[in-house]
């Protein structure tokens, strides 16, 4: 089978305007791979539940008992890098039905927490 001899040239040109929209797209155009994608969302929705449960870490940190008060001198007296670590020993970062602390929950609660003092 014999091809046109303009058929060369043309794929040639096709290949190369893909190769550039890609380069295009990747850099400028916001295209972004699908565990990139993953990642975004993974980290809104953290920053989303960091933000609906704030009240709840505030109102837990606000209670009169021994313990908290305990856990806010101490809150007090660290320093900016070891707050969050005592507030998810505190358990203020610990939304209901969970095992674990959630760090982004515990960084936003911290913050505002410092903002008292």
């Amino acid at each position: 089978m014999k091809f046109p001899a303009w058929l060369k040239p043309g794929l040639i040109g096709a290949g190369a305007g893909a190769v550039a929209l890609a380069i295009v797209g990747f850099s400028w155009g916001g295209w972004v791979t699908g565990g990139s994608a993953k990642d975004m969302a993974a980290k809104s929705s953290n920053a989303a539940v960091a933000t609906a449960l704030m009240p709840y870490c505030i109102e837990r940190a606000g209670g009169g008992d021994t313990t908290t008060t305990t856990a806010m001198t101490e809150l007090k007296a660290a320093s900016t890098y070891a707050r969050r670590a005592i507030v998810e020993k505190a358990g203020w970062a610990t939304p209901l039905g969970a095992e674990k602390p959630n760090a982004e929950l515990a960084q936003a609660c911290q913050l505002k927490l410092a903002e008292a003092f």
